[in-house]
């Protein structure tokens, strides 16, 4: 299979994406769950634990800063579905603003992160990463955070994991997706736009409804 930007962008506007079965496969084939995990942007909710840790602060967050960093940090696990193809196809869409990163900083150390694909209003969440504890965690308040600032209306999670589950994210049917999804895809949304919040901005618009 030939990948490029464009082909990679209509998979997912109509609701598929690329996987390989591991780093050195040069193969790719298309995924097409029949359940799909979502975050529903107004599901997330930060807990009293990580509330605190956020609120202790000592690290910094950013967007776009090192999307090569936080897409490699996602592929340095023994099992990973990011093979070389794959990985310069998103450093590809990333240069054409429709992939973004956000990363959480130890002073100059990349400690957690997580990055995606952007088309319309839909973000198409495809991996994350934790060097330290709660550094994803983090991560994942700040993007969900993002998402609805900057006027985004699906959070696609691809599969629903149980930490995922823990955090707020539900699973649908293929059908309820494709009706989201081509809602999302026609919408518009700016990742970059919103300024960096403060932890406690982040915490009070994640915490404020039960």
């Amino acid at each position: 299979m030939s990948l490029s930007p464009e082909l990679l962008l209509h998979a997912y506007s109509i609701g598929i994406f690329p996987m390989a079965e591991h780093r050195n496969d040069p193969e790719v084939f298309w995924v097409d769950p029949k359940r799909r995990g979502i975050f529903p942007l107004d599901g997330f909710r930060i807990s009293r634990s990580l509330a605190r840790r956020m609120r202790r602060g000592g690290f910094e967050v950013t967007i776009d800063r090192d999307f090569a960093g936080v897409l490699d940090a996602c592929a340095d696990r023994a099992e990973t579905w990011i093979n070389a193809e794959i990985r310069q196809h998103y450093l590809d869409l990333h240069a054409l603003k429709h992939a973004h990163s956000l990363e959480v900083w130890n002073g100059p150390d990349l400690i957690g992160g997580v990055y995606g694909v952007v088309v319309g209003a839909a973000f198409f969440g495809e991996s994350m990463f934790s060097r330290q504890t709660d550094a994803s965690k983090i991560a994942l308040a700040y993007l969900v955070d993002r998402l609805r600032q900057a006027g985004f209306t699906l959070f696609d999670t691809q599969f629903l994991t149980a930490h995922l589950a823990s955090l707020g994210a539900v699973e649908i049917s293929r059908a309820e997706y494709h009706l989201r999804l081509e809602e999302a895809v026609n919408g518009s949304a700016d990742f970059s736009g919103p300024p960096i919040p403060s932890a406690q901005d982040v915490i009070q618009r994640n915490t404020q409804t039960s």
